[in-house]
């Protein structure tokens, strides 16, 4: 009976504390069509990151400007782009946003990644990433016509029948390369927030450049390379169906086998 009622006391004294804690009010900013794939994977993952907010005093919601007008904001904590290679460019060379996050969601030009710049951060794998998990696949098995994916909708691994249960469930279809980028950018945003309980920019570009080690249900440990790029498994693909994993096993070099591996 005493230790029931000291975990009753527990949690109400836990409830009182959360009640009276001020609630982070975090917008994240995005430059996009606000239809497709990149919205419905953003759209999952606000509505996960306001679950686990409920919980650690966090509120997000996703704001769709122009570049005009994010041009014309005072204050911006990171930035999702589901646009073309040129106008990424004129995002994350601005200098108004020099120490923000610029997060490319859904172009994989070899061009972001070679940038080097220090604000922007890639999600989906780039052309020379899956060019790489080709040629491994290829050099062990002449005969494939694979071809290279980042996500697919019959991947288990890492939790990920779980996500693309819930992705069908909240949004309606099935999860692609765009709509998993979309979800992983919220969530390493969110990730991010909840650990370092801040909406400062910077805090946020260090963080996630240096600190995040992220399970984007691909396997744990993602990390961002000094290119921008995140470091992610690339599945292969014939007659829409998972024939394999890049890396492959046995390849030297691990994920940074695929694509660009830095800067220098």
């Amino acid at each position: 009976m005493i230790k029931i009622k000291y975990w009753g006391l527990m949690a109400t004294l836990l409830w009182a504390q959360s009640s009276l804690a001020d609630v982070i009010d975090v917008t994240i900013h995005y430059v996009g069509p606000t239809a497709g794939s990149a919205w419905l994977g953003m759209q999952q993952g606000l509505d996960e990151a306001n679950i686990q907010g409920e919980f650690l005093g966090q509120k997000y919601s996703l704001q769709p400007v122009t570049i005009q007008e994010l041009n014309q904001l005072d204050s911006v904590t990171a930035i999702l782009l589901a646009i073309d290679q040129e106008q990424v460019l004129d995002v994350a060379l601005s200098k108004k946003f020099t120490e923000v996050p610029v997060i490319n969601m859904v172009s994989d030009s070899d061009v972001l990644r070679s940038a080097c710049l220090p604000n922007l951060l890639s999600i989906t794998a780039s052309q020379k990433m899956k060019q790489d998990a080709v040629a491994q696949m290829i050099d062990k098995h002449p005969e494939s016509k694979a071809h290279a994916q980042g996500w697919h909708q019959d991947f288990k691994k890492f939790a990920a029948s779980q996500l693309n249960s819930r992705f069908k469930k909240g949004q309606g279809q099935i999860m692609d390369d765009d709509s998993w980028a979309g979800w992983a950018a919220v969530k390493l945003l969110s990730d991010t927030i909840a650990r370092t309980q801040s909406t400062d920019p910077v805090v946020t570009l260090t963080y996630l450049k240096n600190d995040i080690a992220f399970d984007g249900q691909k396997g744990a440990g993602a990390t961002f390379r000094d290119t921008g790029q995140l470091r992610q498994l690339v599945l292969l693909v014939e007659n829409n169906k998972i024939i394999a994993e890049a890396p492959l096993r046995g390849v030297k070099g691990g994920l940074d086998s695929l694509g660009l591996k830095s800067c220098k």
